[in-house]
């Protein structure tokens, strides 16, 4: 089973990128998945050209002031899309940022981006860390100048929209319908939803610790419900505030997106600056590290999550259940070669 059906107009083409039309990719909502509240795509049509040019832009460190720093460098594919192993992401010339870049899986069912969900629309979205100066530390001219130079990617525009025309609204739409594409369905515990696989015994009482204290927030089938809260962290070196900064709203202090704990196993370190390094430290956090007496601390939280040693294990082993090997390593979503040769 398939996320996306390619629904090839077979055409006299005599190469990937010289297709006089582009072929259309129908985009498929897994079975017993939500609508997305919003098509991404309704205005930005998917394409193969499209989503193979918006691929090689996320993989192109040309779209950063150094050269180095691609959208790939923060979002790696092996970690489900997200920064792995180090806590806070890095930027141009050995700078670092002040999050963890989240996982970009399934990002057709958001509304708003970023921890603080400071960006509404996912064309929008790759803007602010290209620009930041912490971040890809480039314009978007002079990006925008160094891809005119490059003869595949004037082909591959050609391919995409007709014409050799290089321009941010190209630019951004073909990262969308890369990023867009990002759907992440097929880990054991979806295996398990069809009828395809069994819960070991761990497993199985691990699903019933995550339904009585997890799923309100990180709801089934996405494992969140894309909303703001505060879950008790202290504020950070960086007097983070999360959503506050955004709205101006004292009830949105240390407020963070929910993230998904689909793949959680593989996109560690933990919450917004990557504090906490393993999943039994997250688990144990909730146990015993929320501090209640934070005004804008989620209701559900007040009273920690209370769980026993055994049903904290067992939990653990049920977000394992949640890792999608077959997404992660997709050869689709995977560059085309390791190496870009930059002009």
């Amino acid at each position: 089973m398939v996320f996306i059906v390619v629904a090839l107009l077979l055409m006299s083409a005599s190469n990937k990128f010289g297709s006089k039309q582009p072929e259309p990719i129908r985009f498929i909502i897994p079975k017993g998945w939500p609508v997305p509240k919003i098509d991404i795509f309704a205005k930005n049509k998917l394409t193969e050209q499209g989503f193979q040019l918006g691929k090689k832009l996320f993989y192109d460190g040309r779209l950063s002031k150094d050269g180095e720093i691609s959208c790939a460098s923060c979002h790696q594919n092996f970690a489900s899309f997200s920064t792995f192993d180090h806590d806070l992401s890095h930027g141009v010339e050995n700078s670092f940022t002040k999050r963890n870049a989240p996982a970009l899986i399934n990002l057709a069912w958001m509304k708003e981006f970023h921890w603080d969900g400071a960006i509404n629309h996912i064309e929008v979205q790759p803007l602010a860390p290209i620009t930041a100066a912490n971040e890809m530390g480039e314009t978007i001219p002079n990006v925008l100048h160094k891809l005119r130079k490059d003869s595949l990617y004037l082909s591959m525009f050609k391919a995409a929209f007709g014409d050799t025309i290089i321009n941010s609204q190209r630019m951004l739409k073909a990262l969308a319908q890369f990023t867009g594409s990002l759907v992440s369905y097929n880990s054991k515990y979806d295996k398990v939803m069809r009828g395809e696989n069994n819960f070991t015994a761990y497993e199985k009482r691990g699903y019933q610790v995550y339904k009585q204290h997890c799923s309100s927030c990180h709801q089934e089938p996405l494992f969140t419900d894309n909303s703001f809260r505060n879950n008790g962290l202290s504020l950070n070196r960086f007097h983070d505030i999360g959503r506050q900064s955004i709205t101006n709203e004292s009830s949105d202090s240390l407020k963070f997106k929910v993230p998904t704990l689909r793949n959680t196993q593989r996109s560690f370190p933990y919450m917004h600056d990557g504090r906490l390094y393993s999943l039994y430290d997250v688990v144990e956090f909730y146990r015993t590290g929320i501090d209640t007496s934070q005004h804008t601390l989620d209701k559900k939280l007040r009273n920690r999550v209370i769980i026993t040693n055994k049903e904290k294990n067992d939990l653990v082993y049920f977000l394992y259940t949640l890792t999608d090997s077959s997404f992660i390593n997709n050869p689709r979503f995977l560059p085309a070669v390791s190496v870009v040769k930059r002009n």
